[in-house]
C-alpha cells in the first residue's frame, strides 16, 4: 500500500520540500549565522589572549564605563544581534492544503539577510481578503533571478533608514542591472537631486539647448560639466555615441543629405506612410535627438531608451522635455502587443550581440510593433562574415522590405540600414 504520509518519513528533505521551500537557501542562511557565532568566538578568544599576554599593563591601566560599553556594543552585542536576526528571519515552509500534502513558501525569501529585501519580495496580501482588480488574492513584487547571483551588492543597495535619503548610488542600480538583476527592487528611501537644480529650459528652447549643468549629479561621472564631455575631450567617459552632446552636430542627423546608402532621411520614411506614424521607440544610445527631429518637424511622439554608460545620457533626454525610457537589453519592453508604429535602432545593438539574445530582442519588437508599423534598422555594423547571420536574423519575420543599404564600415566591417513593415497576420 502507498501511502505519501509514511512516505514522506522516508523521503529527503528535497523531496518533501519540493513544492517552493528553498531548503538550500535555509541551508546557506543557517551556514551563514554559523560563521558570524565562529568569527565572534575567534574575535572575543584573541582579545582575552591579548589581554593575557598584556596584564601587567591592562593592571595598571583604566578603561572607562563608556570604553566599555562602546566596546560591548561594537565588539559583541552588534554581532550577536546580526546572527540572532539572520536566524529568526528563516521561513520555514507553511502547511497549505488538506492533510499538510502541500508545503510551500515563497521563493528566494531565505536567500537574503537584509529586511527591506525580504519585506519586498514577500507577496502582499489583500486587506480582507477580497480579491483585487487583478483578479488575484496577493500581489507579487518581483525582482530579476541574477540578484541572487549579486547578493552582495543588492543588500548593499537595500541596506538604508527608510523615509530619510537614498545613498547617491544610482551607478550601483545600473550594475546591477545589466548584470541581470532586473527588475530592482522598489526602495522606500528619498532621492537625491542636485543641490544646485535650476528650472528646466521651455520646451521651444530645450529641444536643441544643452541642458544646464547644474540640473546632474555629476558625482559618479568622469566629467563634472558638460562641456567635457566633448567628442574632442579624450577623458570624456564615454564611448558609444560620440558628440551626441554637441547639438550643432546633432541637428544634422536624419535631415542632411548623405552620399551613403546607408542613410536613410526622416522625411522619406514618413512619406511611405503619411500620416500612419504617430508614436514609436528609439532603441539604442544617445541624447534623444531622434525623438526631438519627430516631434519638432512630424508631430510623433518618440519614447528613447537610454542607459548612463559613462555620461548622463537619461538626464539629457528628460532635460530636453523628451521621455527616456530607463530600461537594459535584459528586459521586456513594457508595451502592450501591436501598439508602437514605429521602432527606431542604431549604435546600440550591434555585432557584438549574441544571436540568442538578439533573436529574443526581435521577437520583442515584433510584438509590441502594430501590423503595418515600420522597423528602421539604422547603421547597424557587423563583421562582414557574420553579415549573412545577421541578415537571416531580420529577415526571419517576413516583413516587407521598403529600403535595404549595405556599406563598408572598414576593411572588416559593414553598415545594414533597413526599413522594414510588419505584415498584418490576421489569424
Amino acid at each position: 500500500m502507498h501511502s505519501e504520509d509514511i512516505c514522506h518519513h522516508f523521503y529527503g528533505v528535497k523531496d518533501a520540500y519540493e513544492e517552493g521551500f528553498d531548503i538550500r537557501a535555509m541551508n546557506d542562511r543557517i551556514g551563514e549565522v554559523l560563521i558570524r557565532m565562529e568569527s565572534l568566538q575567534d574575535k572575543l578568544e584573541k582579545t582575552v589572549q591579548q589581554l593575557e599576554k598584556e596584564k601587567d599593563v591592562v593592571a595598571k591601566s583604566n578603561i572607562t564605563r563608556l570604553e566599555y560599553k562602546k566596546f560591548l556594543e561594537v565588539e559583541v552585542i552588534r554581532p550577536l544581534y546580526n546572527a540572532h536576526i539572520a536566524l529568526r528571519q528563516i521561513r520555514l515552509p507553511k502547511a497549505e492544503g488538506i492533510g499538510n500534502s502541500t508545503m510551500k513558501e515563497e521563493p528566494l525569501i531565505n536567500t537574503f539577510v537584509i529586511e527591506e529585501i525580504r519585506k519586498y519580495i514577500t507577496p502582499k496580501e489583500n486587506r480582507v481578503g477580497k480579491v483585487n482588480i487583478y483578479g488575484t488574492e496577493k500581489i507579487y513584487n518581483t525582482i530579476g533571478h541574477a540578484c541572487v547571483l549579486m547578493k552582495k551588492e543588492l543588500e548593499e543597495y537595500m541596506d538604508y533608514d527608510i523615509g530619510s535619503y537614498c545613498k547617491d548610488d544610482w551607478n550601483l542600480a545600473q550594475k546591477l542591472m545589466l548584470n541581470g538583476c532586473d527588475p530592482l527592487p522598489r526602495r522606500r528611501c528619498l532621492t537625491r537631486a542636485s543641490k544646485l537644480y535650476q528650472k528646466p529650459y521651455p520646451i521651444n528652447e530645450s529641444l536643441w539647448k544643452l541642458p544646464d549643468g547644474r540640473n546632474v549629479r555629476w558625482s559618479n561621472y568622469q566629467c563634472r560639466n558638460f562641456e567635457c564631455l566633448s567628442s574632442k575631450n579624450p577623458k570624456r567617459g564615454y564611448s558609444k555615441c560620440t558628440g551626441c552632446f554637441e547639438m550643432e552636430k546633432e541637428k544634422l542627423k536624419w535631415v542632411a543629405n548623405s552620399s551613403l546608402p546607408v542613410d536613410f532621411l526622416m522625411s522619406d520614411i514618413l512619406r511611405i506612410k503619411p500620416g500612419e506614424i504617430r508614436i514609436g521607440l528609439d532603441y539604442g544610445v544617445g541624447t534623444g535627438t531622434f525623438a526631438a527631429r519627430m516631434r519638432e518637424q512630424h508631430n510623433v511622439t518618440i519614447i528613447s531608451t537610454a542607459l548612463n554608460l559613462g555620461a548622463p545620457f537619461s538626464e539629457t533626454i528628460a532635460l530636453r522635455g523628451l521621455v527616456p525610457l530607463y530600461a537594459t537589453l535584459n528586459q521586456r519592453l513594457p508595451f502592450f502587443d501591436n501598439t508602437m508604429d514605429l521602432i527606431h535602432t542604431t549604435g546600440f545593438m550591434d555585432g557584438w550581440i549574441n544571436l540568442m539574445l538578439m533573436d529574443f530582442i526581435l521577437f520583442d519588437w515584433d510584438r509590441i510593433l502594430r501590423p503595418g508599423g515600420l522597423l528602421w534598422i539604422d547603421r547597424f555594423f557587423c563583421n562582414r562574415k557574420d553579415l549573412d547571420d545577421y541578415m537571416y536574423m531580420f529577415l526571419q519575420f517576413r516583413y516587407k522590405k521598403h529600403k535595404w543599404g549595405i556599406s563598408p564600415k572598414s576593411k572588416d566591417e559593414v553598415y545594414l540600414s533597413a526599413l522594414l513593415e510588419k505584415p498584418p497576420r490576421a489569424i
